[in-house]
């Protein structure tokens, strides 16, 4: 189980220290509904346990969404406890416009964002590391359909590792949060900020820049 401890700085360690990259749908770690909600009003009562298990909720989600935006595994550890550092400075002002699910994403896209201007400023932007998406994340990206499809190659894989760390961030995050995570055009929109016109426009592009660079690789 995660840990949430008191102290001078509050600490979020994950429940699997390795943090491998196997992936679940993101559906099945949000949690039953009504367990969630429970778990909010506890959590505005001022409830450790119950944030604790919040977090334990959604570990998984958000280290998975960072390492894919970002590229680099020890990057995303730290990117992942700053969000939940967020979460628990800001839970108050949720209001249930969005699930919450989203709202969690929209936070950890921003604080990539912000890690990603962190980078360019020491020119570190160019950091890549492969096997970040698991088969069936591949597959969906390549060919928009589900992992009962065939895979491809290992050279294949690291040929999509490669073309989707090429993407612009911007192009990358409405991929990933559509294709691989699951969400709406319309929950995407509500994760990133902008109208859902400007998501499907990125997205298209995306798609697009991808198919070309795979092209390009094959």
């Amino acid at each position: 189980m995660s840990k949430w401890s008191e102290g001078r700085r509050r600490t979020w360690v994950p429940a699997d220290a390795d943090m491998s990259m196997a992936v679940a749908r993101p559906d099945a770690l949000a949690g039953p509904a009504p367990l969630e909600r429970a778990l909010l009003d506890e959590c505005r009562q001022g409830d450790p346990q119950a944030f604790a298990r919040l977090v334990a909720l959604h570990e998984r989600l958000v280290f998975n969404l960072a390492a894919r935006l970002l590229g680099d595994l020890e990057e995303a550890r730290d990117v992942s406890q700053e969000v939940f550092l967020q979460v628990f400075r800001t839970l108050g002002r949720f209001q249930g416009r969005s699930t919450f699910k989203t709202w969690i994403y929209r936070i950890a896209v921003n604080q990539c964002h912000n890690r990603r201007r962190w980078w360019r400023r020491r020119r570190r932007d160019q950091l890549v590391s492969l096997d970040i998406l698991g088969p069936a994340d591949e597959a969906r990206l390549c060919t928009g359909r589900g992992p009962e499809q065939d895979y491809e190659s290992a050279e294949r894989s690291r040929d999509v590792q490669r073309a989707l760390q090429a993407l612009p961030f911007a192009q990358r995050t409405v991929l990933l949060l559509r294709e691989v995570e699951g969400l709406t055009c319309e929950q995407v929109a509500q994760a990133v900020g902008v109208p859902v016109g400007t998501v499907k426009s990125r997205l298209s592009r995306a798609r697009e820049t991808l198919r070309r660079e795979l092209e390009r690789a094959s």
